[in-house]
């Protein structure tokens, strides 16, 4: 591994595409900082982070060595790393809110943006980590905490990017050897209201109400509905409300 360590930099993903472009880059090289300027999350959101207390990182994945015909599967393993790593350190009640959050009970504690490089066909990835560890005020945002806000505890930032990339490695080299149904089904024990009764939001604002049965290998959301229907969403049409 390649680690990269900035004071401050507006994007680690966007730094890594850099990187990337002049050809600089091998696999698993990970830029990590202590504060982003300009740090983003899924479908344009803003990652706010105090300086120093929490681990935000980009991991370069050169996906040319082997054929990847559903990106989806590099979020559901990526969204593994961190939840092995976070059990490891007793992080209670850990489960996965599709597309790939990571919430303790109903707080999220980590956000995933994934950045495909395609040239061709996929080539490559760069996997961008938000993770909450030493942050304990989150204003205005009721649904964040962070790891020593659950468990009191004071982390060692560098430890634990070092698992979670360990664990990339491992469940990257299941992808790697075709083992994709124990990776989506490992993904799919560990969703956030798997089987519960949950209200959803459509892309007009109108709630219903079904079951998550699980995703699909493109990564849509399987829902039972109300008249016994499966119906698979993608990410901009349905918003789970929790």
């Amino acid at each position: 591994m390649q680690l990269i360590k900035l004071d401050a930099i507006d994007s680690t993903n966007s730094f890594l595409r850099e990187m990337i472009y002049n050809g600089m880059v091998t696999d698993y090289t990970v830029v990590v900082t202590k504060h982003q300027t300009n740090g983003r999350g899924q479908m344009g959101t803003v990652w706010n982070s105090e300086q120093g207390k929490n681990l935000m990182f980009s991991m370069f994945k050169d996906l040319s060595i082997h054929d990847v015909e559903f990106p989806f599967y590099i979020s559901m393993a990526m969204s593994l790393a961190i939840l092995k790593t976070l059990k490891t350190l007793n992080i209670p009640y850990l489960s996965i809110k599709w597309p790939n959050d990571i919430l303790s009970e109903d707080k999220k504690v980590c956000g995933i943006l994934i950045e495909n490089v395609i040239k061709n066909r996929l080539n490559s990835t760069i996997i961008g980590v938000g993770l909450n560890v030493n942050q304990t005020r989150f204003i205005d945002l009721p649904k964040a905490s962070s790891l020593k806000n659950i468990t009191g505890i004071h982390y060692d930032l560098d430890e634990i990017l070092h698992s979670i990339v360990a664990n990339a490695r491992m469940y990257s080299k299941l992808l790697q050897q075709g083992y994709y149904d124990k990776v989506k089904k490992e993904y799919e024990a560990n969703l956030f209201r798997i089987d519960k009764p949950s209200t959803f939001e459509n892309a007009k604002g109108e709630l219903f109400s079904g079951f998550i049965k699980g995703v699909t290998k493109y990564g849509k959301l399987m829902v039972h509905l109300e008249d016994r229907m499966v119906k698979k969403f993608d990410l901009k049409e349905i918003t789970l409300r929790y």
